[in-house]
């Protein structure tokens, strides 16, 4: 009898073991790739003042790539905006941006809304290939903070939308195109709505 009580408490103390163990252990991460396309407005973005006016869209593109357990994640976001200041012959532009972004939502099921915030790198380049000696790229800290949705059709494909703040946290200075123009002491910022296919894994 002693030996019977001694194997069913030893199968119980496994049982609990095993709960507790599974009740501790981290829930499932999921990961998510997601090439995108979009337009910047407002801000410093001159073809769209905003997401209903605008003058002439320059489509962006970049990717992003993001990994969430429960509700919390990390993103890592690339995004490059050529013509992002005008559209002028004979001088290139751009905007490129690599930011870092805790995200918090609901990453279950097959509608997951989401906001995220960050920091990173905005840089802005200008080339006037028409004067020489004006060309110019400036590197600057920014940061984000936007949110969006994600919608799956299956367990791995689905599409995002989402929509951002962009902005250094200087000031920075800005060669306009048009007209040669060094504008100084100012802080570059947009907004980027985007729309792209996520691969989940």
């Amino acid at each position: 009898m002693a030996v019977e009580d001694s194997v069913r408490y030893t199968r119980v103390v496994a049982f609990v073991a095993a709960a507790l163990a599974a009740a501790a252990a981290p829930a499932r991460a999921d990961g998510f790739v997601t090439p995108y396309v979009g337009y910047n407005f407002g801000g410093d973005s001159a073809n769209c003042q905003s997401l209903t006016n605008c003058e002439e869209k320059h489509l962006n593109f970049g990717a992003s790539l993001m990994g969430t357990a429960a509700i919390f994640g990390f993103e890592e976001d690339i995004g490059y905006a050529k013509d992002f200041f005008a559209s002028v012959p004979g001088a290139d532009n751009s905007v490129f941006t690599a930011m870092s972004n805790i995200t918090a939502g609901v990453f279950k099921g097959p509608i997951q809304p989401f906001v995220l915030a960050g920091v990173g790198l905005i840089r802005s380049h200008v080339s006037l290939n028409v004067v020489a000696g004006t060309d110019q790229t400036t590197n600057a800290f920014g940061w984000d903070l936007g949110g969006g949705i994600q919608g799956f059709f299956s367990r791995s494909v689905g599409i995002r939308g989402d929509l951002r703040h962009l902005k250094t946290f200087g000031d920075v200075s800005i060669l306009r195109v048009g007209p040669l123009d060094l504008v100084p002491n100012q802080s570059l910022g947009f907004w980027r709505g985007s729309l792209g296919i996520s691969f989940r894994f």
